[in-house]
């Protein structure tokens, strides 16, 4: 529920005020492998999408357009995502369609994009394994030190709450963000105080409310808020 309402938001935000043709490409040409990347790729390995582009368009050394699958634009570096599929990429594409490619991808390298590319097979597959790789390029390129396989979705999603909310959080806020049981907030919680990331609040008997412990790990605090909170310093 929670990637269903940030993938819709997502999509939205990059509709608005684009090209009527980034806007057909949009509704068209991003399809099945481009979502599955998000869903089991990039959203399970960074916890949001922030900075991340869908059908990005840029000019190629031909003076036409041509879109990417994904930018990732942070900084002053640029990173080219592409998703191929083994049968238009590979088996399929003629000889001089492969090496127009190659001759493209070169294009972006040489205006300073960075290109990773993914195959379908391995993002349904192995999607540990991709979001290794993903991970791997925001430690190298961008110093971002990501620990996701520490917590679950929902615990990670909590933890942006918290982050965001500057503030205690309650469980009914939990139930709400999540649309869970009042149960389930609770276990939640615990687990998230059990592993040192938040603290009780208010309440002694049953806890009313959650705050992020003090010492809480930086690491933890990047990972679910996509940069370090300013209170981290």
């Amino acid at each position: 529920m929670v990637f269903e309402a940030l993938y819709k938001d997502f999509m939205l935000r990059h509709e608005r005020g684009c090209s009527k043709e980034r806007l057909r490409r949009l509704r068209e040409g991003h399809g099945h492998a481009e979502r599955l990347f998000l869903e089991q790729v990039w959203w399970p390995a960074v916890g949001h999408l922030d900075d991340l582009h869908p059908e990005y368009e840029v000019w190629d050394f031909k003076d036409g357009v041509r879109f990417l699958d994904f930018a990732y634009l942070r900084g002053t570096h640029r990173v080219c995502i592409e998703i191929d599929g083994f049968g238009p990429h590979g088996r399929d594409l003629k000889r001089w369609q492969f090496s127009d490619q190659l001759t493209r991808q070169n294009h972006l390298v040489l205006d300073q994009w960075k290109v990773l590319r993914f195959s379908y097979d391995d993002i349904n597959e192995k999607p540990r394994r991709c979001q290794q790789m993903i991970q791997q390029m925001l430690g190298r390129w961008f110093g971002v030190d990501v620990e996701p396989q520490q917590l679950t979705l929902k615990e990670r999603e909590i933890m942006r709450l918290v982050i965001h909310s500057r503030g205690p959080v309650t469980p009914a806020a939990v139930c709400e963000r999540l649309g869970i049981g009042n149960r389930h907030a609770r276990d939640l919680l615990r687990r998230l105080v059990q592993a040192g990331l938040l603290s009780p609040v208010s309440g002694q008997l049953r806890v009313r409310s959650y705050g992020l412990k003090p010492e809480a790990k930086p690491s933890i605090v990047v990972d679910v808020n996509g940069k370090r909170d300013a209170r981290r310093g």
